[in-house]
């Protein structure tokens, strides 16, 4: 998608985005106290990647990793309603029971909140965690809905019609966060 991107400005090089990370994933344990109860679910695509890396802090830092899963909400999108557009499905993949858990949903972009609600509605399909909290890379601001992140790498304001796009190694070959607007 950057390529398509017009008067782009990056916003978080690959270190940036290292210290962000990290900086969650502590919060996440001091918040916690630890991991006891605590599972982290990536939201498809971004999501999943980021919330292994957190994972992988959390493991560096405590001596063990929480679980991990993906979670993709196509067909919990409300913007896909009366739309023929198909959607692009991914598979869930939870391999544990989020019964009872503390539940950190890791997603790339926070903007309007719609995501997240998506995904609120898919968790409840899969059990009743005993608690969710969010955590995100990249708050922009925007909201429709009233969703707050617990955990936020980075708050940047943007224009509604700009662009924030977030490159990871995992999908993409490198990792940044740029902000533009798209082509006409």
């Amino acid at each position: 998608m950057s390529a398509e991107l017009i008067s782009s400005r990056p916003v978080m090089d690959a270190a940036a985005m290292r210290r962000a990370i990290e900086r969650i994933a502590h919060e996440i344990l001091e918040r916690n106290d630890g991991l006891n109860d605590v599972v982290l679910i990536g939201i498809r695509t971004r999501g999943a990647p980021l919330a292994e890396r957190i994972a992988s802090v959390a493991e560096r830092v405590e001596g063990s990793a929480p679980p991990v899963g993906y979670l993709d909400i196509s067909f919990y999108r409300d913007d896909l309603r009366g739309s023929l557009a198909q959607p692009v499905v991914q598979r869930t993949e939870i391999l544990f029971d989020i019964a009872g858990k503390i539940v950190v949903l890791v997603d790339d972009v926070l903007f309007t909140g719609r995501t997240i609600r998506a995904a609120l509605d898919a968790l409840t399909d899969l059990g009743r965690p005993r608690a969710i909290q969010l955590a995100v890379l990249v708050d922009r601001g925007h909201r429709e809905l009233p969703i707050r992140a617990d955990y936020v790498g980075k708050n940047l304001p943007t224009a509604r019609a700009e662009q924030v796009v977030v490159q990871l190694s995992e999908r993409d070959g490198a990792d940044g966060v740029v902000v533009g607007r798209l082509a006409a």
